[in-house]
């Protein structure tokens, strides 16, 4: 008979609410009662904190209550009858609110019925597709009844209440009254008026007082006042056996003995009679005790401490923070199978391949099943035991019980019970699987997939072509291993992790593995063409790499020798045809376009450099290779030419001698002579300082206007000195191969270390003042000389003079500092990006959603393709196919545009515009046959199709990790660009933060103002209307002012200035006088006095800052601007934003003036401007830093951010903290304010997104997670 069909209970949601005192004492299985844990036998006391009936800690003990050893037993609650009631601390705001909003008397709310019923119909209305309105209404209610004090009920005066935090309140009685002033609302009168409160009137404030689907309330007001404390389970509150054999209780049980104290000594003070003060005094010490259990760092109260002086860790402590319930034990946590070791470099591994120490191998174990295929090998390795590799360390039988393999002396006797269902637990054997990670884990690239290899010593050992997906070195750094214990999971990390897979970075679309360092050198020697090899050479070589097909022919013959090119073109696709620029060939300044080019599989052209086969290089050899012919060839031609290029340096020998340092003499005077010029141009800026000649730059002072003129010219002596090392170096130099080949290092590197270092800055400026006006003691003051201010003029190689080290140590330590505070700061703008955008995938139907079915975009990145499936960002290569059409398709002649209409026909629906538009550029502009046309199209069809996202795919997570990697590279500056553009610009880091923080001001906003025709063109129009634009105020125009104590407050005004700015001295009078102020001009002493009668000093000061900041001319906000030209117009660049005033002025291009104020775009221009200006402002300070992102992460982030019509930042003031899933909000920030708002309102956990299904230990519903089993019955 067939085993009938059983539902299986699954968990759909958890509902939050609050327990009554009665369903505490329901779930409680005691009463405590003693303060004392344990008796003097070292027996836990019964109706003690430790009473057996709480559970059990002991291995030998069985549950009072369940009967269950300390391994299976959950632990049960007890409960402590509290003497007076207490206020509980995580909702005390709640009750001084409804204090507040309730009327003393009848407990109903402060609103007549015509207001409620008004406000329910407005839930009822608009609740079903805005969540948010009943949060809203409920605050509109409270503010509304906190001011209305006679109830329209019963018509009873209320009365103002203070609440003194934490949790005392009064109630301020008029002093008309009898028992006038301020009277104490005790827990126990504040408890009956929230029993007042009805079940109706809490709905309106959107809290949940309903009954349930088991008759129970979720929550009523009154349950905020403790009658009952619950007492956590001995499991959660366990006490250790120090070594002098004295227990040593958990801080929460410190804690409970203090309530269970004071408790006691409350009841006796009640019934002893003991006066009422006394009795208020220790209900207030158990008020503070209950509330520090809950909370032990409540400001206005000072904290517990354990004797030692430590302060306790309480239940809300173990909540919140890194190391709490959430972050630190349930969406993360330590595993088992895992290993750490330091890392060490094996170049003779396959790229996938990860080197496993004996000793970790014999100590990590994978579960194999018994069957009789595998019965004479799982043998061999049950009788070889846990010591001897391969052996096997666990046998776990059918009925789950485990048999350490250690202690099993007759194995023979064992082996013969082995049968089908038997686990065998045996050590990692070469070829296994597993998951190695470098932390921190900042892309997807830190976790691969690697096969094992079993080797000796102590360390991991990784392939350097691997290092830098994981951003490793071997300088000490460790890595973690985890071993997969499921099939499931060996088949997903086998699947997708695999190293060879992630070879292409979705970040950009380009390869992120490749030839590092000596790779790269090795590369350029063996493909010099100078590089030849003897046959015996080239057979070795070649057989290194794995090469056992027929050998070409030797370029020479007499004597017989081959090239490298032949050497590298054995391991190249027989059918691949390339052309590009080597670095080699850039750094050079050939005039070469394309000095690389390969022919059906073979190197014809060009030498090998970074450029070519290098990590982190799009568009390469390498990158070719894994779009078109796929990981598993990428692979293979990786492990073949490293294995070569690794023999071929390792037998020729490569090393940087000192000697390759030493300029020649005429090289050295010329550095020297280039130095002493500047020099000497510094010195005259200075004399021109001095004497008040020196010409000034718009918008700076004199000592601004040297600095820049200095800090200019001595960077032309550092680019001159360099250029002069760079044409002494010969090409031959170790150095300047490195350097060019991209191998490691630049020409900057060989400048300084063979010219000079040049200036040393702190915060992007010369050394400033350390001493009074000068760097260091010795110096004259006021010194502005380049010695004096850290220009070092020595190089590496001579060595530096103390000063110059000193100097040069100072620009050292910022960099440190530097790199500490960028590491902290994007590291916690990754965790706010991945926590914003982790429950964001691709769905069935292409468009990217959250989990409760909002679309965030119609079409994932507005074209469905996945970045890393892209060529490069882009979703299909049309050059590469036309160039590889051409080989067999040439035609005499273009064709004709009616030729390409017709082959381009069927495809108007298969592609977008874009590619339609290139596809017929590239016809119009190639002899291509028709087939030749069919051929490309055939294959962009092809190419588009692989490219497109999956379903399921977490496009979030993937556009957050490639916005936040980057930020670890980026600098952390504000720069002044002087001259040009006069105007202080935030970059980099501090940016980027701005810009997915949503900041309302950033911190230097500016506009970039264009104009119509009619003024763009001429300087002097754009200059006049500069002038109408720019703020102006009497304080930027005047020379000086002088208060006089009889008068008033004279300004004095410089007649050069108010030229300038195009103002007269009445017009200034006007505005003053608008000010009702009343003015006397002096057109001889070119002022204004403004008469103030009888005042005192302190006024006419306040009188005169005042004056200085009255506005003339000019829109507020912009403060400095400048005319720039840019492609035969004129524009204005502004320090200072205000867009909706200039749109106001007539000649203003409305259609192109931006501003870097995104919420100043969505006010003037609405959200989608201000999505598209968010998308230009990200790219483009990831552009100015050098880092590539895709537009489609960028456009993932700028869409979410404005999807709901408003600007929402990413942090817990945005997406994160507005989500709709309480345990992914608790787990982000602030923990315990989260659940207690989600207890009151009776929110219900969906478990629709990632954080809340990892929390429940439930698979994350994206990737692989989002497919589903049904069965039919």
């Amino acid at each position: 008979m067939s085993q009938p069909f059983i539902d299986i209970k699954e968990i759909t949601g958890i509902q939050f609410s609050l327990f009554s005192p009665s369903e505490m004492r329901k779930y409680s299985v005691t009463e405590i009662t003693a303060p004392e844990t344990y008796d003097e036998d070292g027996m836990p006391v019964q109706g003690g904190l430790m009473d057996n009936r709480l559970g059990t800690l002991e291995p030998g003990q069985k549950c009072a209550t369940c009967g269950n050893t300390a391994l299976r037993c959950p632990g049960h609650f007890g409960h402590i009858e509290l003497a007076e009631p207490v206020i509980h601390i995580s909702f005390a705001e709640y009750v001084n609110k409804l204090l507040h909003g309730f009327c003393r008397v009848c407990g109903r709310i402060k609103l007549n019925d015509e207001e409620i019923q008004m406000f329910k119909s407005h839930i009822d209305s608009e609740s079903e597709f805005n969540p948010k309105i009943k949060d809203k209404i409920a605050k509109q209610i409270f503010t509304k009844t906190k001011k209305i004090m006679i109830c329209p009920h019963c018509g009873t005066d209320q009365y103002p209440i203070e609440f003194v935090k934490p949790t005392i309140f009064h109630e301020i009685i008029p002093t008309s009254e009898k028992s006038g002033g301020a009277t104490r609302l005790l827990p126990s009168a504040i408890r009956e008026r929230l029993e007042r409160i009805t079940d109706d009137d809490l709905t309106v404030i959107n809290f949940n007082s309903v009954l349930n689907d088991n008759g129970l309330r979720t929550i009523r007001p009154e349950w905020f006042v403790l009658q009952v404390l619950g007492v956590p389970p001995v499991v959660v509150r366990p006490s250790i056996t120090l070594e002098s054999g004295i227990r040593s209780e958990d801080d929460l049980t410190h804690k409970t003995v203090d309530i269970l104290r004071v408790n006691q000594r409350v009841r006796e003070s009640k019934e002893s009679g003991t006066p009422p003060l006394i009795v208020q005094d220790l209900v207030d010490l158990l008020q503070y005790h209950v509330t520090t259990f809950f909370d032990n760092e409540v400001s206005g109260i000072p904290q517990s401490h354990h004797r030692s002086g430590r302060p306790l860790k309480t239940i809300s402590q173990r909540l919140k923070g890194k190391e709490g319930r959430f972050r630190g034990s349930l969406s993360g946590k330590r595993v088992d199978f895992s290993a750490r070791t330091v890392i060490a470099p094996d170049p003779s591994l396959d790229i996938s391949d990860v080197g496993i120490p004996l000793a970790i191998a014999k100590k990590l174990t994978i579960p194999e099943k018994f069957s009789k295929w595998n019965s004479d090998f799982l043998k061999s390795l049950i009788l070889n035991g846990p010591d001897v590799h391969p052996g096997a360390n666990y046998i776990i039988r059918p009925d789950k019980v485990k048999i350490r393999l250690d202690y099993v002396e007759d194995k023979e006797a064992l082996l013969d019970s082995l049968t089908d269902g038997f686990i065998i637990e045996r050590h990692l054997l070469d070829g296994d699987i597993v998951i190695f990670n470098r932390q921190p884990s900042l892309h997807r690239m830190s976790v691969m997939a690697h096969t094992v290899r079993v080797l000796p010593y102590r360390t991991f050992r990784l392939h350097p072509a691997v290092c830098p997906p994981y951003n490793a070195d071997f300088d000490g750094d460790e890595m973690n291993l985890h071993v997969p214990q499921g099939e499931e999971a060996r088949s997903e990390a086998l699947m997708l992790m695999r190293v060879h897979e992630q070879i292409v970075s979705p970040r950009y679309g380009g390869p992120i593995i490749g030839g590092i360092r000596d790779y790269i050198t090795a590369a350029y020697l063996l493909t010099s063409d100078d590089t030849l090899l003897e046959p015996s050479e080239f057979c070795d070589l070649a057989l290194e790499g794995g090469y056992t097909g027929i050998l070409p022919k030797p370029v020479k013959t007499n004597p017989r020798l081959y090239s490298g090119k032949q050497l590298f073109s054995l391991f190249l696709p027989k059918n691949f045809n390339f052309q590009m620029m080597s670095k080699w060939n850039s750094a050079s300044q050939n005039n070469t376009k394309n000095d690389v080019l390969i022919r059906q599989g073979e190197l014809i052209s060009g030498v090998i450099d970074r450029a070519a086969i290098g990590s982190e290089e799009p568009d390469s050899i390498l990158h070719r290779i894994a779009k078109d012919y796929g990981s598993e060839d990428v692979r293979q031609f990786l492990n073949s030419v490293l294995s070569v290029l690794r023999a071929y340096i390792t037998n020729i020998g490569f090393s940087f001698s000192f000697d390759e340092l030493v300029l020649d003499t005429s090289a050295e005077k010329k550095v020297m002579k280039n130095i002493d010029d500047s020099y000497n141009k510094v010195s005259e800026l200075i004399n021109q300082y001095q004497n008040n000649t020196l010409p000034l730059t718009k918008g700076l002072q004199p000592k601004e206007a040297l600095e820049a003129y200095i800090v200019n010219e001595l960077a032309k002596a550092r680019d001159k000195v360099g250029r002069v090392s760079d044409a002494e170096l010969p090409v031959t130099s170790s150095g300047v191969i490195m350097a060019r080949t991209g191998a490691r290092g630049s020409s900057l590197n060989l400048g300084q270390m063979t010219a000079a270092l040049g200036q040393q800055s702190v915060r992007g400026k010369r050394i400033q003042n350390g001493y009074n006006q000068r760097a260091l003691s010795h110096f004259p003051i006021a010194d502005s000389s380049p010695d004096a201010r850290g220009f070092v003029k020595s190089n590496y190689r001579t060595g530096l003079s103390p000063t110059e080290f000193f100097f040069h140590a100072m620009g050292g330590r910022e960099g440190l500092v530097d790199t500490a505070v960028r590491t902290q700061q994007s590291g916690y703008m990754q965790r706010r990006l991945i926590n914003a955008l982790e429950h964001i995938k691709v769905e069935y139907d292409g468009t990217v959603r959250d989990p409760h079915g909002n679309i965030i975009q119609f079409l994932y990145g507005e074209d469905g393709i996945d970045p890393a499936k892209s060529d490069h960002g882009r979703s299909v290569n049309i050059e590469i196919l036309v160039e590889t059409a051409l080989i067999d398709h040439l035609s005499s002649t273009n064709p004709t545009q009616s030729e390409i209409d017709s082959v381009l026909k069927p495809y108007l629906s298969k592609f977008n515009l874009k590619i339609m538009e290139n596809l017929q550029n590239a016809f119009s502009t190639h002899k291509l046959s028709k087939s030749g046309m069919k051929f490309v199209l055939k294959n962009a069809l092809l190419s588009v199709n692989n490219a497109q996202v999956e379903a399921g795919e977490a496009s979030g997570i993937i556009a957050a990790q490639s916005i936040g990697e980057p930020g670890t590279q980026m600098t952390l500056r504000t720069f002044h660009f002087a001259g040009i553009k006069e105007r202080d610009v935030t970059l980099g880091l501090p940016r980027l933060i701005e810009l997915v923080d949503a900041r309302k001001v950033p911190a230097t906003p500016t506009m970039t103002v264009y104009l119509e025709k009619s003024f763009r063109a001429s300087q002097t129009k754009a200059l006049e209307f500069a002038k109408i634009i720019q703020h102006t105020t009497i304080g930027a125009l005047i020379s000086h002012t002088e208060v006089d104590y009889l008068s008033g407050v004279n300004l004095i005004f410089d007649q050069s200035v108010l030229e300038e700015h195009s103002t007269t001295l009445s017009e200034i009078q006007e505005i003053l006088e608008l000010n009702k102020r009343e003015c006397q001009i002096n057109l001889k002493r070119n002022s204004i006095m403004v008469v103030v009668e009888e005042s005192d000093v302190a006024t006419l000061f306040t009188l005169r800052n005042k004056l200085l900041g009255l506005t003339v001319k000019g829109i507020s906000g912009i403060s400095n601007l400048t005319i720039v030209k840019e492609d035969n117009e004129w524009i204005i660049t502004t320090s200072g934003s205000n867009l909706s005033k200039v749109f106001k002025i007539p000649g203003v291009d409305k259609t192109r003036t931006t501003t870097n104020n995104i919420w100043e775009i969505a006010t003037v221009l609405g959200i989608e401007a201000a999505r598209n200006v968010l998308v230009n402002e990200i790219t483009d300070t990831l552009d100015e830093q050098g880092l590539e992102v895709d537009i489609r992460h960028i456009l993932l982030v700028s869409d979410l951010m404005t999807s709901t019509g408003k600007i929402k930042s990413i942090g817990r003031h945005g997406i994160a903290g507005t989500k709709e899933s309480v345990l992914a909000r608790a787990a982000f920030e602030i923990t315990v304010p989260t659940l207690a708002k989600a207890s009151v309102t009776g929110e219900i956990e969906k478990l629709l997104g990632v954080t809340e299904n990892v929390i429940v230990g439930l698979p994350v519903p994206i990737g692989t997670g989002i497919i589903d089993l049904y069965m039919r019955r």
